[in-house]
């Protein structure tokens, strides 16, 4: 339970950049380390927040973050990191768009590109993309998550099947420290599977915040990515691991 205007500030600013730091806080509200340190130990008692060092992060658990807060967190950085992996995908590309708001940022990003192919199980991408007359766009079948516009199962692995992309971009809720690539959601990793099985090259895109997150099922390892789009260099023993399997590494 928020116990007061300065926590439910704390709790809006952490779902907007997915942590917060004493430091941070104290100079935003002019008031003490201690009272700070206070206010996140009464937000993670109530399951709010979890505390790390020097601060607290969105708390992860077995079930995801609701999209209409997952689609405000980290907004720039997403949009960032979007250009950025746009700027390294040619006209007349085939693609595969995952389910996530960093893959949607992506969408956006492709705009203005020309002769692309777009195959996607996200209908926010396939509503974006409808913008752009030099798509075409092809939406992968399935069951449909209500929750976010994703499109999972047996379905959609089957029609993905038929493709050999380009490019598959996707996105995760969480990396850990050993290379892993992680979500929620089984049916949806199964789609990720397949996804990177059929694509030449696999672009990932991931904001700082997937860092310090879990989730408790596995999609990939970081060795069979080719690049990875985020806002922050990863930290060590993640990017040790990058470095040796040669994933390349565009931060912004």
């Amino acid at each position: 339970m928020v116990e007061n205007l300065r926590q439910s500030e704390i709790l809006n600013i952490a779902r907007k950049d997915g942590r917060v730091t004493v430091d941070q806080l104290s100079r935003l509200f002019q008031t003490s380390a201690q009272t700070i340190r206070k206010d996140l130990t009464d937000l993670a008692e109530g399951g709010q927040l979890k505390r790390v060092h020097g601060g607290a992060i969105l708390p992860s658990g077995v079930s995801n973050i609701e999209y209409e807060d997952r689609s405000k967190l980290n907004r720039d950085a997403k949009a960032d990191i979007a250009r950025a992996c746009a700027e390294d995908i040619a006209d007349g590309a085939s693609l595969f768009l995952n389910i996530g708001t960093s893959t949607e940022a992506v969408a956006r990003a492709l705009l203005n590109h020309r002769s692309l192919m777009v195959v996607t199980n996200n209908l926010n991408i396939a509503n974006i993309l409808s913008a752009n007359p030099g798509c075409e766009v092809m939406v992968a079948g399935g069951v449909l998550r209500r929750s976010d516009g994703g499109l999972v199962g047996a379905l959609t692995t089957q029609m993905i099947r038929q493709f050999k992309f380009d490019i598959a971009v996707i996105g995760c809720s969480a990396l850990d420290s050993d290379g892993d690539i992680l979500d929620f959601d089984l049916q949806e990793v199964g789609v990720s599977r397949a996804i990177i099985e059929q694509a030449r090259r696999t672009f990932l895109v991931a904001d700082h915040s997937k860092f310090d997150r879990t989730a408790p099922v596995r999609i990939a390892s970081m060795s069979e990515v080719d690049a990875f789009y985020t806002d922050a260099l990863p930290p060590n023993p993640l990017g040790a691991k990058l470095r040796d399997w040669g994933t390349a590494i565009r931060t912004v």
